[in-house]
């Protein structure tokens, strides 16, 4: 019994770690395409950065989107390796407060109606959304001190240039990915893969 239980935990790490590269891959394509807004731009991969904490939780979830947005850094998107690092932080903070908040509210719970999760699921998101967010605005304060510094009183118009795009992308992830996790939770659930997504934590 206890070989048969190894055997189905395997699966479930092969089928997460799966899943993880999926994801990861998903974000990476998906912030190639950017529109441009003031001195930022909108994107639409925090949704599928939401959507990695939602189905693979906390760890599997912050590392896809970690990943797949360090990625995109260092490969397509000209940035430096520590640019790279601070976005795999920034992110994977994004889905590992998702995830761990949705597991609290709604797994851990009696399963109910997806009606009756749907604001849980969505206050997880919310809250992922604007820590990404917030961790953006503490990023892009310090490097318009110390890194590239630039007058002390031109900072604050720099920060609401960014805030606006920002709450966008926002305020888009919060709405598509309850969409999309709910378009896609019945596939995976008739499959058998989201059990084993949920076997391992």
């Amino acid at each position: 019994m206890s070989n048969t239980a190894g055997g189905k935990n395997s699966n479930a790490l092969i089928t997460r770690i799966v899943f993880t590269g999926v994801m990861a891959a998903i974000i990476c394509v998906i912030t190639t395409f950017r529109i441009p807004l003031g001195q930022s731009k909108v994107h639409f991969a925090n949704s599928m950065c939401l959507l990695s904490g939602l189905l693979l939780g906390p760890i599997w979830g912050g590392t896809a989107a970690g990943l797949g947005s360090a990625i995109y850094d260092v490969l397509l998107g000209g940035y430096s390796f520590f640019d790279a690092l601070i976005t795999f932080v920034s992110k994977f903070a994004m889905a590992w407060v998702t995830g761990i908040l949705y597991q609290k509210w709604v797994l851990k719970k009696e399963e109910k109606s997806w009606k009756e999760n749907l604001l849980p699921l969505i206050i997880s998101c919310v809250l992922g959304a604007l820590t990404y967010v917030a961790l953006y605005m503490l990023k892009t304060w310090l490097f318009k001190l110390y890194v590239e510094p630039v007058p002390v009183d031109t900072i604050p118009g720099i920060m609401v240039a960014k805030l606006g795009p920002s709450l966008i992308n926002a305020v888009f992830a919060i709405v598509t990915a309850p969409i999309f996790f709910h378009a896609v939770r019945p596939a995976l659930k008739a499959g058998g893969i989201l059990k084993q997504l949920e076997t391992i934590k």
